[in-house]
């Protein structure tokens, strides 16, 4: 699959030229610029993310050429004399600037892993969040009536950051791939939901969201991964993903926010979650369950749904866990299902109580991430990667099931 950023190249190179760009988004900004598009942060962060995975050679190149123009940054540079090879990055914050510069002389080139303290990470949250603004005081509450229906989308295993080489797996996978199939599937599953009277959705977050959850490129336990993108830039476009779907859900939806944490992600998700809240947690129209418990469970009239990743506890032992930890919701359901994720492919396996009593379903979702070095490897792919999402009536339970194949 071909990149869609690609037929911007020749700008993006013109722009590289002129040498007076201020760093990657800048340069993301002014291409967007130059071609009269309107773009949000959400584009602005890929976009860079594209820039720098393609044109690195191209920003140290130019800046090791004798005859560039001085800017901001070279002046700065000169100004506390460094020129030579003993520093690697420095942040230059003066005049209005506040960028983070490389030395391409230095020994290492490329991103390091502790490029960004926390305090500029928090600095970029709340700048952004203070640019954003959201107002909802005209937004009023909507209530769930007894003939409606819930929506239940469950984005599961997306690992913005993954990264699937056609040459390795066969697969094209990255993190523009995983935003582009999020945004695909929740249009297409919103737009096929159409006229089923649904009045509340049920989002579900986590699970992976995030492909690594430290500075080295590795999973929560310390397992290496293959990636795409700085951290922290993917830490950035989860959460516009997150924050835009669930505004738009909002606007015709009363929502409800489940966070599933989960075995990639376990720290960075759970932070994420909590940072999706702090954005949207005045909304009227949202409600929220994002603590740390591996299991969470929503009541939807006659419908009991269950969440937890899948990592944990056992397949036989989920009935009976679903049954004590919400013995309330329980008593007063009738149809009743456990959402699973982890496995990347579908599976459903049925438990009954007896014969006289109504069943838990436990159904593991599939993800619409790409195959990797190690998928590949053990035979872990050519599960059909997709989206998926149900529809429960408030009375009669379970009524459908939708798709979206990748």
């Amino acid at each position: 699959m071909m990149s869609k950023w690609k037929k911007y190249n020749d700008t993006i190179n013109e722009v590289i030229s002129e040498g007076n760009s201020l760093g990657w988004s800048k340069i993301a900004r002014e291409v967007f610029n130059r071609h009269g598009i309107v773009y949000q942060d959400y584009d602005v962060d890929v976009f860079r993310t594209y820039i720098k995975r393609n044109f690195t050679q191209s920003i140290v190149g130019n800046v090791q050429n004798k005859e560039v123009k001085h800017t901001p940054i070279t002046n700065s540079l000169d100004a506390h004399n460094l020129k030579n090879k003993d520093w690697d990055m420095a942040w230059i914050k003066e005049n209005g600037i506040s960028i983070k510069v490389r030395n391409p002389k230095a020994k290492r080139l490329g991103d390091a892993p502790t490029e960004l303290s926390l305090n500029d990470i928090r600095k970029d949250f709340i700048e952004t969040l203070l640019n954003h603004s959201p107002s909802y005081k005209d937004t009023k509450l909507i209530n769930v009536e007894r003939d409606s229906r819930v929506l239940v989308i469950d984005i599961a295993d997306l690992h913005i950051g993954k990264l699937s080489t056609i040459s390795e797996s066969g697969d094209k996978y990255d993190v523009e791939t995983a935003v582009s199939r999020a945004r695909q599937s929740v249009d297409c599953i919103l737009d096929e939901s159409k006229g089923l009277n649904i009045q509340q959705v049920v989002f579900v977050i986590g699970n992976d969201i995030l492909h690594t959850d430290n500075i080295n490129g590795q999973t929560t336990v310390g397992t290496n991964q293959d990636t795409d993108g700085m951290w922290f830039d993917n830490y950035k476009i989860a959460r516009e993903l997150y924050v835009d779907i669930i505004e738009r859900l909002s606007h015709n939806y009363k929502v409800h926010i489940v966070h599933c944490p989960s075995n990639h992600d376990f720290m960075s998700g759970y932070m994420l979650a909590d940072s999706v809240y702090a954005w949207l947690h005045k909304h009227p129209n949202i409600t929220w369950d994002i603590t740390s418990r591996h299991r969470k469970y929503f009541k939807f009239g006659e419908n009991l749904l269950g969440f937890s990743h899948g990592d944990g506890a056992k397949l036989d032992l989920l009935p009976l866990l679903m049954a004590e930890e919400s013995k309330e919701l329980w008593a007063t359901t009738k149809f009743r299902t456990m959402f699973l994720h982890h496995l990347h492919h579908m599976k459903k396996f049925k438990f009954q109580t007896g014969s006289d009593f109504p069943g838990v379903t436990v159904r593991y979702l599939r993800s619409p991430s790409g195959t990797d070095s190690w998928h590949h490897k053990n035979g872990y792919q050519h599960a059909p990667k997709a989206v998926e999402a149900f529809i429960y009536d408030y009375k009669s339970g379970p009524k459908a099931r939708f798709t979206y194949t990748f």
